[in-house]
């Protein structure tokens, strides 16, 4: 009993709770405890280069002052006021609840992500807080982020109409090909006939 007791008092192995190094490492893209969805933000936001991911990654873990993973209304209270562009406490929250997808009100790596991607997509306000977080931040999605996305749906595009016009040569060799093989059917034909005269 007592072996029992000493084992019930053990408990299961606790989990990656989100205090824990793995439960902090939803930035890395590994699951934030749970069974999460591995989140890559390479490949999620493919509009953005990788140094530009690098440098929101570092301005993220920079103002996420808890190091919990997450930019909580305090964390971002301070970082606009770092920022130049202090909000009030109903403006961070509608900063917040802006990108908030999963309504936690704080924001994780992947919602600090959004912010520069509706930057980049010319999706904020002028006089919001999210823009002024944005543009002051430094990081230039403004030209290079629509660029990225641009030349990424353009190269998206250009490989369907490449892949297009490469289906289109090889029907076009088949064709060659298949004439050639017609044609020299016909030769063999006719040469055969005008053996079958000659032996006549």
């Amino acid at each position: 009993a007592e072996e029992m007791a000493g084992r019930r008092g053990r408990g299961p192995e606790p989990g990656p709770g989100p205090g824990s190094p793995v439960g902090r490492m939803g930035i890395e893209g590994s699951p934030g405890g749970g069974g999460r969805r591995v989140f890559s933000p390479a490949s999620e936001f493919r509009e953005f280069s990788r140094r530009q991911l690098r440098d929101m990654e570092r301005l993220f873990r920079q103002y996420d002052a808890g190091k919990d993973g997450f930019i909580d209304l305090m964390e971002l209270k301070l970082m606009m006021e770092k920022l130049g562009a202090p909000q009030t406490h109903l403006g961070l929250k509608n900063m917040i609840k802006e990108v908030d997808e999963d309504l936690d009100s704080k924001l994780s790596f992947r919602e600090f992500l959004l912010i520069f991607r509706k930057a980049a997509a010319g999706e904020l306000q002028e006089d919001s807080g999210l823009h002024a977080l944005a543009r002051l931040s430094e990081i230039d999605v403004s030209t290079e982020g629509v660029k990225g996305a641009k030349s990424f749906f353009e190269a998206k595009v250009q490989a369907i109409h490449d892949a297009s016009r490469f289906e289109e040569e090889i029907k076009a060799e088949q064709e060659e090909k298949k004439k050639q093989a017609e044609e020299l059917k016909q030769r063999k034909a006719a040469f055969k006939e005008l053996q079958s005269t000659f032996k006549q």
